[in-house]
């Protein structure tokens, strides 16, 4: 796959100078200085990079110069084409140019999340939104998106913190924080082009130290249901769809200040459900690295659990591995549709665990032999969980194929921005 900057082709409509160069979520061809100079090639690119991956550092209140990512037409009635009723076949490779669009309209949402996330330890308000509901998207420099914030999400961690760690700074051991939003689509126009009501909820990756440790619980844990109850552990353990054990905790974990996220993600769906159940609806959860890991788990848990749920479609950044192929089946056969967007050189959509040539089969004994593990490894490997599925479609994109992207190093290929920057160039697996 390779990084085809077309000449004088602008996929998102954005209006940019190379002086100063907007990349908040994609970079056109009219940004790539000539290659006859080496050194001022390198000069260019190191400046427009630079500010490329700096969420925390850049400007949050840019209205005044802001251009909205919108597709060059309304997606009518084609709209559920969009969200993956048919996995998207036809429209990643060569990428679709309004599916590009969309991706980065969503991208941008996850992307406020980052810019509204107060990381500064010092601060009295740190782990808390550093902006309000009605002015975030304006101060993250997204005026124009024709969505309202509805409610705030906080997750909080289950790790029990060791009496030793009493001594360390206050912020090790916050528990509690926000992980970002749920927003719904008000603006008749933008409605009137994505052919139906749209509710979104973007959540941000890992930020805290809480959230870190929970990231290191990787063995397989069970989801909670009615039906594990009349059945046999070793039928639990081969059949029934389990996750990661530390995104489940911060997915279900209550705090006495804040309800967990599954609760109060429940309750603000079934109220939009109720307010909008006449409309053409649809749910678009959308979230980068951890954000992505708990926007599966999130529409596993809406689709199960909340009767008459819209049409969910899951816009994955960088995600983990979330959970075992009991767990991917489980979520196809609720027509949940997910798309994972994944740079080749980014580690962290490789963990945790690892999949099994074959494992398609290894819900039974004869799919663990089928993948070529001896007997003794098979039921090592069963104890353990540790074997995960990928989950959803794929848009495989390559850090190498940019050429703003000089230094493979693990932050730079996991950073959102590079997600944006590398999907806003990609044409297609296939070009030259």
């Amino acid at each position: 796959m390779r990084l085809y900057l077309r000449p004088n082709i602008h996929p998102c409509n954005l209006t940019t100078t190379w002086k100063k160069p907007t990349l908040r979520s994609c970079t056109t061809a009219d940004m790539l200085p000539t290659r006859s100079n080496k050194n001022l090639l390198q000069i260019q690119m190191k400046k427009a990079f630079d500010f490329l991956l700096r969420p925390s550092e850049s400007t949050p209140n840019q209205s005044s110069n802001y251009t909205p990512v919108r597709s060059s037409a309304g997606l009518g009635k084609r709209w559920m084409e969009y969200q993956g009723v048919d996995n998207w076949e036809g429209l990643l490779d060569p990428l679709d140019n309004n599916l590009r669009c969309e991706i980065l309209r969503y991208g941008n949402f996850v992307e406020a999340t980052y810019k509204a996330f107060d990381m500064d330890p010092s601060s009295p308000t740190y782990a808390c939104r550093r902006f309000s509901k009605g002015s975030l998207f304006e101060r993250c420099g997204l005026p124009y998106t024709g969505y309202r914030i509805t409610k705030n999400l906080w997750v909080t961690s289950g790790v029990t913190i060791p009496s030793w760690a009493e001594k360390a700074p206050n912020w090790m051991a916050v528990k509690s924080s926000w992980i970002g939003y749920v927003a719904v689509c008000h603006d008749k126009d933008e409605i009137a082009r994505l052919g139906r009501r749209d509710i979104v909820i973007a959540l941000r990756g890992t930020s805290t130290c809480m959230e870190w440790l929970e990231n290191l619980r990787v063995p397989l844990a069970d989801l909670p249901s009615e039906d594990n109850k009349s059945n046999s552990q070793q039928h639990q353990h081969q059949h029934q769809p389990m996750v990661e054990s530390g995104f489940l905790s911060l997915f279900t974990s209550r705090s006495p200040s804040y309800p967990s996220l599954q609760e109060m993600l429940r309750e603000e769906i079934v109220r939009l459900v109720r307010s909008y159940g006449d409309e053409s609806l649809s749910l678009t959860i959308t979230g980068h690295s951890l954000g992505a890991a708990l926007a599966t788990l999130a529409a596993y848990d809406i689709q199960t659990n909340i009767k008459g749920a819209p049409f969910v479609t899951v816009i994955s950044f960088g995600g983990p591995r979330v959970g075992n192929m009991a767990f991917r089946g489980r979520l196809e056969r609720l027509g949940t549709r997910v798309l994972r967007i994944v740079n080749s050189h980014d580690v962290v959509t490789r963990v945790p665990g690892f999949t099994v040539k074959g494992m398609d089969q290894l819900a039974s004994d004869e799919g663990f032999h089928a993948a070529g593990l001896p007997g003794l490894i098979r039921q090592y490997v069963r104890d353990t969980r540790l074997i995960y599925a990928e989950i959803g479609e794929e848009l495989r994109l390559s850090s190498l194929s940019s050429p703003y992207v000089m230094w493979i190093d693990p932050k730079t290929c996991h950073d959102i921005k590079t997600y944006l920057h590398l999907v806003n160039g990609f044409v297609s697996s296939r070009v030259p």
